[in-house]
């Protein structure tokens, strides 16, 4: 399992990643889901991968030779962020097709699915989830974050702090958050954990992080979070109790005597 988060603000994007994949519990190995393909001036690329690792390494290797080779298309000439989606897509259910019956005979998931984020000059910044299946939805100021993965614990993080004018650099913690919220409650998700930040209409990623278990800031972070949740919890006004339509353990409502 792993945990990818992308969140876009009216000042820019953030991309954050774990690093963890396991085949069960006696085969826990760590490999890099963030990765940018960039052309610093022109375009800047980010993609986060998630589900079967040999489809999405498979994936990532393709992009990259069809740039290499000067392929058309290729993610450094197509005009707008949303065909570059499409274009992943292609990719993904193409390298799917050619592995399905193996896999599929197996009886071995080969679901995956991307995060794209960055800018092509003349547009804005973007952030696009690509399905398995190719197809893709795309960030809103309304619903300003996408997630693949082990989504659940990360999310009402997100979902109370976040908003399309958050500042950027305030998005980046409440990406490290909820990651880190969610290596706490689920061992499937750990570090290293990657991370960029992307600063809108700059062209080029000047700002990348990569935290290992016990990174002093994270470390710090984690501590300065359940201090503040405990201080919140204890704070908060009283219960008022009703126990006027109290309800018998039969879930029927007492009335008393008859």
């Amino acid at each position: 399992m792993t945990y990818c988060l992308g969140i876009l603000v009216k000042e820019g994007l953030v991309l954050a990643a774990d690093s963890r994949t396991n085949a069960g519990v006696d085969y826990i190995s760590s490999y890099r889901k963030l990765f940018d393909f960039s052309k610093p001036g022109e375009r800047v690329i980010l993609l986060c991968t998630s589900g079967n690792l040999s489809i999405t390494q498979a994936v990532v290797h393709q992009l990259g030779q069809d740039i290499k080779c000067d392929r058309t298309p290729n993610l450094h000439t197509l005009p707008t962020l949303y065909d570059v989606a499409r274009y992943l897509g292609d990719q993904i259910r193409a390298l799917q097709e050619t592995d399905r019956t193996w896999l599929a005979k197996d009886k071995i998931d080969f679901q995956c699915s991307f995060l794209l984020g960055g800018q092509v000059q003349g547009e804005l910044p973007e952030l696009f989830l690509v399905y398995s299946q190719g197809n893709c939805i795309k960030a809103t100021p309304e619903t300003p974050f996408l997630q693949i993965g082990e989504t659940k614990y990360g999310k009402p993080i997100l979902d109370r702090t976040l908003g399309f004018d958050v500042p950027l650099d305030a998005a980046a913690k409440c990406a490290l958050l909820s990651i880190d919220s969610t290596m706490r409650s689920n061992l499937s998700v750990g570090p290293p954990i990657n991370m960029t930040l992307y600063q809108a209409n700059s062209f080029e990623v000047r700002h990348r992080a990569q935290f290992q278990a016990g990174d002093p800031y994270l470390v710090k972070m984690r501590q300065h979070w359940e201090v503040a949740l405990r201080e919140a919890s204890s704070s908060m006004p009283d219960i008022s109790w009703n126990q006027t339509d109290s309800l018998s353990p039969l879930g029927i409502a007492d009335l008393g005597d008859t």
